[in-house]
């Protein structure tokens, strides 16, 4: 059994309310893995801030 298949299977034994808090969870995680991106990129900017403002003339 694959693991999509195993979360598959586990997810759907799960009462609704249950079903719910994982869905919570996994956008919780999604989010924080998206603020980590942005951490990343807005450092690379404003490291290379002047760089970037000398490109843009």
């Amino acid at each position: 059994m694959s693991l999509e298949e195993k979360l598959i299977q586990d997810f759907l034994s799960l009462p609704q309310e249950k079903q719910i808090e994982v869905i919570d969870f996994v956008e919780f995680l999604k989010s924080k893995n998206n603020s980590k991106i942005e951490n990343v990129m807005d450092d690379i900017i404003n490291e290379n801030i002047e760089a970037l403002r000398e490109l843009a003339k």
